[in-house]
């Protein structure tokens, strides 16, 4: 694809702007996406993005009156405007207002990450085994049996391999 500034050189840098409603992109090579730096200027932040979304419709449905950090004072309020944290306590200070939010981002209260393949195998194998666990909850309680009995026989294997 060729600029679309110059119409001259490969475009290297993608640029998409969505304004009201509105998507504009552009396609640049290196020499013009240099020039038009105002263009690729962005007040993006990760701070921006969290603050956004503390801000949601369905945090504000479990508002409470602002209670601050009792190591830093920071309150809520405050909080929600920066997107950071004053100290480590303010995480156990919010909590009961940040689980809604982190259950909306990833569908799940707590934080699973990702396991390095070579370092994490028996610790994977464990992981596995309760998520395989519950789906067989799941499929008692449906009385699919044959499914059950699968994932049974699954998780046996499993922790005879542990």
């Amino acid at each position: 694809m060729l600029c679309s500034e110059c119409g001259k050189n490969e475009a290297k840098v993608h640029v998409t702007h969505i304004i009201n409603g509105k998507k504009t992109e552009s396609h640049l090579c290196e020499e013009c996406a240099k020039k038009n730096q105002a263009l690729l200027n962005s007040s993006f932040s990760m701070e921006n993005l969290f603050s956004a979304m503390l801000n949601n419709a369905f945090n504000a449905a479990t508002y409470l009156p602002s209670k601050g950090c009792s190591k830093c004072g920071m309150t809520y309020d405050e909080f929600r405007n920066t997107g950071k944290f004053g100290c480590s306590d303010c995480i156990d200070t919010f909590k009961q207002r940040l689980l809604p939010v982190v259950k909306n981002i990833q569908g799940y209260e707590a934080h699973t990450g990702k396991i390095p393949k070579r370092t994490g195998g028996s610790y994977k194998i464990k992981k596995d085994i309760e998520k395989l666990k519950f789906q067989l909850q799941q499929s008692i309680e449906n009385e699919e049996y044959e499914q059950a009995a699968r994932l049974r026989d699954k998780i046996r294997e499993m922790e005879n391999n542990i």
